[in-house]
């Protein structure tokens, strides 16, 4: 049984390397390289991050097992304590914000009364109409307002009133009014998802993606125009050349309706519905911190994060990536940049094509359509962050990509 992939991000690499023991694989990338999203590039000698700052870790056994007994080893990667601010006022407050009331106090008396106050009495009744109303009801007005509505206008580019919720999970700390408490009377708060990290002892990840796509079959420049099911031999083909058993595709999902033969005109609307964001990057030399992220929610300044990158290498280095969601010159990153004396040189510039996608007020109806119409179609999955149009970190996306593996075997077998 032959399976392609289309796609050799970390998603497409991974369910390649799963199935790759009892199926004939090919994966199919329209890059001259493999890596996606998460592959570096060397600059100066550093590894550059173009689309955000990608790193390893994991809640999940399975997953953490899979990547150090069969892709890089443990022994090959180090460690790093997440050392995360924010910088408001300029002020360095610790990441996450609600457990930083003591830090606002000093320079912000009132601010830091307002925020307890409103967070003790917030009523979460649990009906979040849109994103907004979710950041309101978990920590009060007074936070809300001043941190988590503008930096999350700036990272999605548009009002959280007009979008959803559904991505928070998972992503950000969700503390209760007893976690809250606990943090202003001194006992140890929640820690972040992703608190501490791996990563490659090569300093770059590609050492690890490199790795992961050891030995397995890559079709590279290969530009996927049309995707065809035939009913009488029950296989895909794709271009018309080539044939498979089953389709595992990480395309977006704004993409894939629209080179599969004869997708009806209600999928293909739902498709040109989904939004996508950009992001523009820029490399710099520092003057150096031991931070490894800081958030910008300041409208003054259109960088909402900045990537201490040199902070993920073992010994580390003065560089950091800045980020803005959306599509800015090279002119522009520089320009900015000089509000901060920390950036000392611009190094690389970056604009991405898909980077984050976007929970606005389409995206559940939308994906759903998608996602059904594929349900009754044979042996065609998606897979990974834009082919399940999701927010996902690589750790999700290995995991994702062990379930389905798992479920393509299964129903294999079942039907032999």
């Amino acid at each position: 049984m032959k399976i392609g992939i289309l796609g050799a991000g970390i998603s497409g690499l991974s369910v390649g390397r799963l199935l790759s023991d009892q199926f004939e694989i090919e994966i199919l990338e329209r890059q001259p390289i493999h890596g996606g999203i998460a592959r570096t590039k060397e600059v100066d000698g550093v590894a550059y991050h173009p689309v955000g700052g990608h790193c390893f870790n994991s809640k999940n056994q399975e997953v953490l097992d899979f990547v150090f007994n069969n892709v890089l080893s443990k022994d090959k990667w180090h460690n790093i304590t997440r050392n995360a601010v924010i910088k408001y006022q300029n002020e360095e407050i610790s990441y996450p914000i609600e457990f930083a009331v003591k830090e606002i106090h000093h320079f912000d008396e009132q601010f830091a009364l307002d925020i307890v106050r409103d967070f003790l009495n917030a009523d979460d009744d649990g009906v979040y109409p849109n994103l907004e109303d979710w950041f309101r009801k978990k920590f009060g007005n007074t936070l809300s307002e001043k941190y988590f509505l503008p930096y999350n206008e700036k990272i999605w580019n548009r009002p959280p009133r007009e979008m959803s919720h559904a991505w928070v999970e998972g992503k950000l700390p969700i503390p209760n009014k007893k976690s809250f408490f606990n943090s202003l009377i001194g006992k140890e708060a929640d820690k972040m998802p992703h608190s501490s990290f791996f990563y490659p002892d090569t300093n770059n990840q590609n050492t690890f993606i490199d790795a992961l796509a050891e030995g397995l079959n890559i079709t590279y420049n290969f530009d996927i125009k049309d995707v065809k099911f035939d009913s009488e031999t029950k296989k895909w083909t794709v271009n018309g050349d080539k044939v498979y058993d089953i389709i595992i595709s990480t395309l977006p999902l704004n993409v894939l309706p629209k080179i599969i033969d004869n997708a009806k005109p209600e999928i293909l609307a739902a498709a040109d519905k989904l939004r996508y964001n950009k992001v523009t990057t820029m490399l710099w030399k520092t003057q150096g911190t031991d931070r490894t992220w800081t958030y910008v929610p300041e409208k003054d300044n259109f960088f909402h994060r900045y990537i201490h990158i040199g902070n993920f290498y073992a010994p580390s280095k003065n560089y950091s990536i800045t980020e803005v969601v959306g599509h800015k010159t090279q002119e522009e990153m520089i320009e900015n940049g000089k509000k901060d004396s920390f950036l000392i040189e611009p190094v690389a510039y970056n604009v991405s094509e898909h980077a984050y996608v976007v929970f606005d007020e389409n995206y559940d109806s939308c994906t759903s359509t998608i996602k059904d119409y594929l349900e009754e179609l044979t042996n065609i999955y998606t897979l990974g962050r834009f082919g399940e149009w999701q927010y996902y970190n690589m750790d999700i996306c290995i995991e994702k990509s062990i379930a389905l593996a798992s479920k393509i075997k299964s129903s294999v077998k079942k039907a032999l």
